[in-house]
């Protein structure tokens, strides 16, 4: 049975917009749980956001997927805790051709997110390396989407993500008050088509949607 909102263990509304399935909230849930019996040892997110992890982690971390629903194949880079990359798996756990391809330097965090997808039993592979090594050697097959959450600059993210982007991947990548002055520091460098959604979590942050990427001549 859908559920028109998201619940947290301790039965607390956090996330007031969409469906969520009691299947995905159960592997919602597991996520949680290895989060927090993992973060001891490998710091996965802010100590400072434990507490209000469902929400400044997961519920934001459900609007990548929901920013392109039809996307099947995700490319997620710099995963480290797995968010968005593994809510992003989950979400797509009962589509047949979903896969959420994560790419991650830290090797015992590459550990935490395989276990991750195993134990929620969403479809994903994890690709240990610098992203830049990773996207270099692509053998994987096409790429529908790209995301990132927290890891660089706008203008930084694009020139990781040209790899993807330049056989027609679009992206979206979470960012936060200081949004516009990537996007205009980007502009400087690179061509794309953009959408800037509200984000549902923080009304100073925004999804930035992007299409039709491609460098500008030097």
């Amino acid at each position: 049975m859908n559920k028109p909102v998201l619940l947290n263990s301790s039965g607390q509304v956090v996330y007031k917009y969409g469906d969520v399935s009691r299947e995905t909230l159960d592997r919602l849930q597991i996520f949680v749980d290895l989060v927090l019996k993992w973060q001891p040892a490998q710091n996965l997110i802010a100590p400072s956001t434990i507490p209000d992890l469902w929400t400044r982690h997961v519920a934001d971390s459900l609007q990548t997927q929901w920013s392109y629903p039809e996307a099947r194949t995700w490319v997620d880079i710099g995963s480290g805790g797995g968010f968005p990359g593994v809510v992003t798996a989950i979400l797509l756990a009962d589509q047949p051709d979903g896969h959420v391809h994560m790419i991650e330097s830290n090797q015992r965090k590459v550990a935490f997110l395989r276990t991750a997808l195993r134990e929620t039993g969403s479809k994903g592979t994890v690709h240990p390396g610098r992203i830049e090594s990773v996207a270099k050697g692509w053998t994987y097959g096409s790429v529908d989407a790209i995301s990132a959450r927290a890891l660089a600059s706008l203008d930084q993210l694009l020139q990781l993500a040209e790899p993807f982007t330049a056989r027609g991947a679009r992206a979206v990548f979470h960012k936060g008050q200081d949004f516009q002055r990537e996007v205009n520091e980007a502009s400087d460098t690179w061509d794309f088509d953009l959408v800037e959604k509200v984000s549902l979590i923080d009304p100073v942050s925004r999804m930035l949607l992007l299409s039709n990427i491609s460098a500008r001549p030097k």
